[in-house]
């Protein structure tokens, strides 16, 4: 028989990147939520530049408390810099590499604490927290920010190793049978951090102990629900050999709108007001607008900021377009400049966004009928919360695979653009974004809107993803009688 304990201390670990830091935070708030049966401390480690990501967090719950060490100096990273939003996508595997010298400290903290965490939840970029785990006497369970089938494809990789036999052959196929569906994929499409390791990267073996780390860890939590990678689930769980993965998305604000305010300033700061943005939605009818956003990491081109443009502008649509300040670094390489002259001529129709968006605001507001997508998975959530059409254009990482799953399986997304490196085809990207908002609603929009209530459903009380966060809570804090 199992009892719950009277009190527990755990320990939170979110990676320094925006895609991943802020679903863990929100993971941890729902967790605070969810054990208030128990006298629950909460720790999350961060460095001291990521320490404002927290303040919301730490004003909701006051047994949430922070643990700041600093950041570990490595020569591909400059000195004043500790999130992956300020550095380009290749240094990935320095920062995880980098953030492995936290080890010592942090078992040092662990041995000199009077009640140390009897659980820690790392990102799945921080594998090598098992292994201290282990060290501690600790139950270790991954985060993944990334859904079921993306983290089933990423697993697949660094435990088959794929290698390409001929390096100069981008497009060679890569399949993964062992998946349910069996995917395949042009090697240019497989993971940007996997693809780096593998053809040369120094930091490949620990990045390979990290994952490898990850399937031997005591459970796995998805920001993802059942309805919508069921299968993926299920393939984890005989992957890891236990029942111990448990999906409990989606996790952003859902309906509330001081959470929608709130989340306004969580990831940086924006160059329209919230209140000016929602004033320009409010006069739009229903579902004519476009938004078009690639996410924390991607700058475009020159060319591709002009093809966008010229396909916005014939188009006709209505949209909000978010982009990502160029650095001066941008700027030389022609990368992130607006055409001139373009904003002045849609100044009726459309608004741009410089530097953070308010996405879950804008998502979700009745005006707002397509979005234009990188595929980066908390923008594949907050757009199957919001009951919005998604137009594809994946550029990396694990993107590829949720368009996939969009796409190909789920059919709730039409591709846009095909590559990374593709210059929009104005007149063809106006007519996809003029279909997407046009009165004809395609099966795409049907079918996003029957996701959406299965979303919304997932985390009311008693549907699936609530039922996972009240089992994990259950076997995580229990005591065997």
């Amino acid at each position: 028989m199992a009892t719950l304990r009277s009190s527990s201390h755990i320990l939170v670990f979110p990676f320094p990147a925006q895609g991943h830091l802020i679903p863990l935070l929100d993971f941890t708030h729902r967790l605070a939520l969810a054990a208030t049966a128990i006298d629950l401390t909460i720790t999350v480690l961060v460095t001291p530049k990521n320490l404002p990501f927290l303040t919301q967090l730490l004003a909701a719950h006051p047994r949430i408390q922070p643990l700041v060490l600093p950041f570990p100096p490595h020569p591909s990273i400059p000195s004043a810099v500790e999130n992956l939003k300020d550095l380009p996508q290749r240094c990935l595997p320095a920062l995880m590499h980098t953030l492995g010298q936290l080890y010592h400290p942090l078992l040092s903290w662990f041995q000199s604490h009077p009640s140390p965490p009897s659980a820690i939840v790392s990102d799945m970029f921080l594998g090598w927290t098992q292994r201290l785990a282990s060290r501690v006497g600790a139950k270790h369970i991954v985060f993944s920010p990334s859904g079921g089938m993306a983290l089933s494809v990423l697993y697949s990789l660094w435990m088959e190793i794929p290698r390409l036999d001929d390096p100069r052959d981008q497009t060679a196929v890569v399949s993964f049978d062992k998946l349910p569906n069996c995917p395949k994929y042009p090697w240019w499409q497989i993971s940007g951090l996997y693809r780096a390791c593998v053809e040369g990267d120094p930091a490949m073996e620990f990045i390979k102990d990290i994952f490898h780390a990850n399937i031997q860890s005591w459970g796995l939590v998805v920001n993802s629900f059942n309805q919508l990678e069921r299968p993926y689930f299920d393939h984890l769980k005989r992957l890891m050999g236990c029942d111990r993965v448990w999906a409990v998305g989606p996790l952003l604000p859902l309906h509330d709108h001081d959470d929608l305010t709130v989340a306004v300033h969580r990831g940086g700061s924006s160059s329209v007001p919230l209140d000016h943005l929602l004033t320009w939605l409010d006069a739009c009818e229903d579902g004519e607008v476009v938004y078009v956003c690639f996410g924390s990491q991607v700058v475009l081109t020159n060319d591709q900021m002009a093809g966008v443009a010229s396909g916005l502008e014939k188009s006709g649509v209505r949209f909000i377009w978010s982009i990502k300040e160029p650095s001066v670094g941008h700027v030389e390489a022609n990368y992130g400049m607006m055409p001139n002259g373009f904003e002045d001529r849609v100044a009726n129709n459309g608004l741009v966004i410089r530097g953070w968006a308010p996405q879950v605001a804008i998502l979700s507001h009745r005006a707002v009928g397509a979005f234009l997508t990188h595929c980066g998975w908390n923008s594949v959530l907050e757009a199957v919360v919001a009951g919005v059409t998604m137009l594809t254009w994946p550029f990396g990482a694990n993107q590829f695979v949720d368009q996939t799953l969009l796409v190909e399986e789920l059919k709730v997304g039409k591709k846009a653009c095909e590559e990374p490196q593709t210059v929009p085809n104005p007149e063809e990207l106006a007519r996809v974004l003029a279909e997407s908002v046009s009165r004809e609603k395609g099966v795409e929009r049907k079918g996003v809107m029957e996701l959406r209530k299965a979303a919304l459903e997932a985390v009311r009380e008693g549907g699936s993803s609530a039922q996972d966060m009240e089992e994990m809570v259950k076997q995580l804090f229990s005591i065997q009688a």
